[in-house]
């Protein structure tokens, strides 16, 4: 436990700094942050998993899940995206016709998937970033998904009993969860009264409560989906990168899915600035 407090106090107050310090000035830093993220996590789940320990199919699908932030921080059109795939799909199936069926479709479309879903996801903070009031917009992926994975870690230590997906992550629990999903609630509510009594910026407090409620069970559910993929191959994290969590999709999992429904519901329920 000290080891993921003392982590979160030095990770926490650096990313805030390349938030806020570094991309206003340097908007690229931000869409190096996802890339290096995305790279480091596709490396995690392909390495660590031993799903793909080829050294060229997993340097191709690195390298793609490095450029997909790029491609979305440069408008995201659609020919760069379509030359970027082709040029993917037919390195993937030159290696694998010369591996002579060593290589199965399973560990090709595997491959495929998380090099493509884990940077788009994450890219997520990238078109924030483009919207107005993007310095308060940004902040709320990160304030959901954490601030529930902490309050469902506390329940659970507090309260828990009843077992979450006890095949899955047995430490998870329902009063964790429930602990989880109420201590976004009501951070991000509280977030929006900082944010109208302390910036003045107008905020809508039931939209607030609604990206609460659904970043914590969206955060929940990616840290169940990359516990299944642990648990189907036998791990206990996807790497030690940062002690106490893990790796870096050991601690942004639950972002990976959460950034995407937040922009969805900025563009559907707009909630600050409005």
């Amino acid at each position: 436990m000290g080891k993921r407090i003392l982590v979160a106090v030095i990770f926490i107050p650096l990313l805030l700094v390349l938030i806020y310090g570094i991309a206003p000035a340097y908007p690229w830093a931000l869409c190096l942050l996802v890339a290096g993220l995305s790279m480091i996590s596709v490396h995690e789940v392909l390495w660590s998993t031993g799903f793909l320990k080829h050294a060229r199919i997993s340097g191709y699908s690195i390298v793609l899940a490095g450029l997909i932030p790029f491609w979305v921080y440069y408008d995201g059109e659609s020919l760069p995206a379509l030359c970027g795939l082709f040029v993917y799909v037919v390195l993937l199936f030159a290696e694998a016709i010369a591996a002579h069926k060593r290589i199965s479709l399973e560990k090709l479309g595997g491959a495929f998937f998380l090099s493509i879903v884990i940077p788009f996801f994450l890219s997520s903070f990238l078109r924030i970033r483009q919207m107005e009031h993007w310095q308060y917009l940004i902040l709320l992926p990160l304030e959901a998904a954490f601030l529930s994975d902490a309050f469902a870690l506390f329940a659970g230590m507090a309260f828990g009993k009843h077992k979450l997906a006890p095949e899955l992550s047995p430490k998870k629990t329902v009063e964790g969860a429930v602990g989880g999903f109420a201590g976004a609630v009501v951070c991000t509510v509280v977030y929006g009264a900082v944010l109208q009594f302390g910036f003045q910026v107008p905020v809508n407090y039931l939209y607030l409560a609604v990206y609460g409620a659904l970043g914590s069970a969206a955060s929940q559910l990616g840290d169940l989906a990359f516990s299944y993929i642990k648990r189907e191959y036998g791990l206990k994290d996807f790497g030690n990168i940062l002690p106490g969590h893990g790796g870096i999709l050991d601690r942004f999992d639950s972002v990976i899915f959460c950034a995407p429904l937040m922009e969805l519901l900025l563009h559907v329920l707009p909630a600050v600035g409005v």
